[in-house]
């Protein structure tokens, strides 16, 4: 080492000896927002991004699937604000009605009480202290994870400014005739004793029962099949086809419905499928949405068998049974008088569940305020379809019009006490009065406000502008609207998306919330199943965090993030990005060691060793291709080349290769120094938004700067040198090909072995020092007897292998190696020659063996040139 290096090395800034995240991140990431590198300025005049973050609910904590998606919005945000952008992630939380609610039932059960016992008032009070006790843990594991959010814009679907916001809009659309109330079929679940609406609903394969049940007598009867047969006593009609020839003398009369003292009308509908079961339907207009659209056309009376816990309320021996024992007690009475005519059990449907307590969902005929969706979604789809919102991948956009051409109208009431109350007053007289957030609402006798609260998406739907402080033009509002993107599940399209496009569109005068969704897969675990609280396969993304560092489960995540597709994740991959980040440190810990500065200009190209040239010429190239796909959402391989990048090219390529120019000391060891500076600084910057601790860590004690957060975003400068990449490439080549001799040898990798290079006239006689550096070989001395001679890319090596080996031993090795090739080639040859196997085999098993046979033969050729490069061969 030389004087100068020694200088170098005394003063450079020091790392502790191993990266420990768990003593790094908490610190770091509080004096981040203590310093306010994330609070946005709305009276800034840099170009805004905004991303709002889909508000997980109050009583949520981060699981993986959030860890996915915060860890992309955050690299999204966090290279924004890097290009100059005044980026703004907004955080905040929904207040998730019936979740909520049924926590502070659940307490209240504990002390033997119900919310009845409280009053709405009371009760609201208690899930208000519930929230700010128990809610938000969520929160804080965000800022675990390293989400660069604003906290100081932090909201929540409940507070003050949102409800306005939703009042707001309520009496716009009331006003403008886009709400409404009516008595329609609606899910609703008798557990949470309140309407859902359908993308609420799960459908999942039950083992049910069907059986036929003949209605009428003699002649004029007809068999129906049901697998609900408790509301047959909610039957007004039976329904043919009209063009049926088989109950054409049937249509118009009236038959005797069992179990009842009541006859119903056959009717003649268009909706019936005349080659499904026996070509006739039981119609029981308040339990079934089908039933209730017939009963609509032929006038039919509605009736109501069962209370809302799914009781049956009607007179006769079923009263008071719930609806799964009444459904066995009717089959049995059904039985014993001789009407079943066929029973098919376990008969396996796609049965409907509330998707928060699993419940059988009950159709319920029921007065609810709905949403008349056919002109917002109609405004929804066209600004996909004009071009004004763009999805990614757009392969999803099938999904997305699937929806919107086709939505129902949105029934938003549900009979719950937390959320967003209807504001509309009824008076004595039949008054119905929409107030509006600055409005006095009606009073004296006989007035009262509607009990129902709001759908919770219907909150959530306004959060792009609402968060903003509309219905007020507020600063914030005027900057950050329309936010730039949308990231979230592909499974929320219908839930969430389509509900924000549909009220941005109708609030913010035909301007949609935001420029582009792009659409995500779900995380899987390393088999590809869905992960569940209720397998075994659940993962707590904190408890790999604490094992691990958040940023190797942030890297990690983003890894597996293609468009649109499902990722993958296990605890070894997890290990893996936790391996990376040492490989960082260790990388920057050696450069530091060495020299490595940000300081100052870089030295002109011709002071520059060709490895140089070829390190920042790859480094243009990277920052290039990183930014194409960053704008192209493709977190995984923006991952995978800066992964490659920095470990193959900078850490594994030119730290090595620089080590001699470093031992030598010197002008060169100085120019070196500082491109080792500056591809660390680059590549640290690129690596941020997804590693946000560890590239912190590592660029402050670099450049001696405050904060990494607020840094320059890379610039390609466009650099490029073709003759350097080639040169290198070449280097690599030498230097990889005698790595695999040296192994199929048998040699140990530090075990030096004499050699005499051929570099003469070739560009690669500038690195000798580096080869024989890299591939442990000594000077050819006295006695030296090429054993062994290599020709790669131009260059010879030539080795002397003897007393390295034993050459006999190695040489029975080979040849047994050898003739297992062999054998397992005829093998292989055999089967692919007999007729009978390929007119047989799966297509799967002779790809299979063909596979084999082409391994077969790569491994005859290697062994034989192992055996052919043999001293005395």
């Amino acid at each position: 080492m030389t004087e100068n290096t020694q200088q170098q090395h005394d003063s450079a800034p020091e790392l502790p000896t191993q990266y420990a995240p768990a003593e790094v991140e908490g610190p770091l990431y509080e004096r981040w927002v203590e310093r306010g590198y994330f609070t946005a300025d709305a009276e800034s005049d840099k170009k805004p991004y905004t991303i709002v973050i889909p508000p997980p609910n109050v009583t949520g904590s981060l699981h993986l699937g959030h860890a996915f998606q915060h860890t992309l919005m955050d690299a999204l945000t966090r290279r924004k604000r890097m290009q100059g952008y005044e980026a703004l992630w907004l955080p905040g939380m929904d207040h998730a009605g019936i979740a909520t609610q049924n926590k502070v039932e659940q307490q209240l059960a504990e002390e033997g009480k119900s919310r009845h016992d409280l009053g709405r008032e009371t009760f609201t009070d208690r899930v208000w202290q519930w929230k700010e006790e128990y809610g938000g843990k969520i929160l804080g594991q965000m800022r675990r994870l390293g989400d660069g959010v604003d906290w100081s814009r932090e909201r929540f679907t409940m507070d003050e400014g949102l409800s306005k916001a939703v009042q707001t809009i309520f009496k716009r659309l009331y006003e403008d005739e886009l709400i409404y109330r009516a008595e329609r079929i609606i899910n609703w679940c008798p557990r949470c004793l309140t309407a859902i609406s359908d993308i609420e609903v799960e459908y999942q394969e039950d083992a049910g029962e069907l059986v036929s049940i003949r209605y009428g007598e003699g002649d004029e009867s007809l068999v129906v099949a049901t697998t609900r047969a408790e509301t047959m006593l909610g039957d007004t009609a039976v329904a043919v086809h009209p063009e049926d020839e088989r109950y054409a003398r049937l249509i118009g009369k009236r038959i005797k419905l069992p179990l009842t003292d009541r006859t119903i009308p056959v009717v003649a509908d268009t909706h019936v499928d005349p080659e499904f079961g026996t070509g006739a339907v039981k119609v029981t207009p308040a339990h079934d949405p089908n039933d209730f659209a017939i009963g609509q056309r032929h006038g039919l009376p509605s009736m109501s068998v069962m209370d809302e816990r799914g009781v049956i309320t009607v007179h006769g021996p079923f009263l008071g049974l719930d609806r799964f024992e009444a459904r066995s007690a009717i089959v049995g009475a059904l039985r014993e008088q001789g009407r079943i005519v066929a029973e098919k059990r376990p008969y396996v449907h796609s049965v409907g569940h509330c998707s928060r307590c699993s419940t059988t969902v009950e159709p319920r005929l029921s007065m609810q305020w709905w949403v008349k969706v056919g002109p917002l979604a109609q405004a929804a789809g066209d600004a996909v379809r004009d071009g004004r919102v763009k999805i990614h991948p757009e392969d999803m956009s099938k999904r997305y019009f699937d929806w919107v051409d086709n939505m129902h109208d949105w029934c938003i009431s549900r009979q719950l006490w937390w959320g967003h109350r209807i504001p509309v007053w009824y008076g004595p007289n039949g008054e119905v009065v929409c107030v509006g957030p600055d409005e006095q609402p009606p009073s004296g006798e006989g007035w009262h406000q509607d009990p129902d609260v709001l759908d919770t998406w219907f909150s959530s739907g306004l959060w792009p502008f609402s968060t903003l402080g509309w219905p007020e033009r507020t600063p914030d509002l005027e900057k950050f609207y329309a936010t730039d993107v949308l990231l979230t599940g592909h499974d929320i399209i219908f839930f969430w998306v389509a509900r924000m496009m549909m009220f941005g569109l109708y609030a913010m005068d035909g301007v949609a919330p935001f420029h582009t969704i792009a659409l995500t897969g779900l995380v899987r675990d390393e088999f590809g199943k869905k992960m569940s609280k209720s397998n075994p396969n659940a993962v707590d993304p904190l408890d790999w965090m604490d094992a691990y560092g958040s940023d190797a489960v942030r890297f990690t995540l983003a890894r597996g993030a293609n468009p649109g597709a499902d990722v993958p994740i296990g605890e070894d991959w997890v290990q893996a990005s936790r391996n990376f980040a040492n490989k960082i440190w260790n990388a920057t810990r050696f450069a530091l060691m060495n020299g490595a500065t940000v300081e100052g200009e870089l030295p002109p190209a011709e002071k520059l060793s060709a490895t140089d040239r070829w390190i920042l010429s790859r480094l243009n190239a990277t920052v290039a291709e990183v930014d194409a796909l960053y704008e192209d959402y493709q977190f995984a391989k923006v991952s995978d080349a800066l992964y490659h990048f920095a470990w193959d090219e900078v850490f594994d390529w030119y730290v090595e290769l620089s080590k001699t120019t470093f031992m030598g000391g010197g002008e060169q060891a100085a120019v070196s120094a500082r491109v080792l500076g500056e591809v660390l600084d680059v590549t640290l910057k690129l690596l941020h938004p997804i590693v946000p601790f560890v590239t912190e860590t590592l660029w402050t004690t670099l450049t001696g700067k405050e904060t990494l957060v607020v840094a320059e975003w890379p610039a390609d400068s466009g650099f490029r040198d073709a003759a350097a990449e080639a040169e290198i490439e070449n280097l690599q080549q030498v230097i990889t090909e005698v790595r695999r001799f040296r192994a199929d040898q048998g040699l140990q990798p530090g075990q030096r072995v004499p050699a005499r290079l051929g570099l003469a006239g070739t560009a690669l006689a500038a690195h000798e020092g580096a080869i024989r550096q890299l591939l442990r070989l000594q000077p050819a001395g006295e006695g030296f007897q090429a054993t062994a001679n290599l020709t790669i890319g131009g260059a010879t090596v030539a080795l002397d292998l003897s007393g390295t080996i034993d050459v006999e031993a190695e040489r029975k090795r080979l040849a047994k190696a050898l003739a297992a090739a062999e054998k397992d080639k005829a093998q292989c040859v055999g089967k692919l020659g007999n007729e009978a196997f390929l007119a047989n085999a799966a297509e799967v098993a002779v790809v299979k063996i063909r596979t084999r046979l082409a391994k077969a033969e790569a491994d005859i050729e290697r062994i034989g040139a192992q055996l052919a490069a043999l001293p005395g061969a």
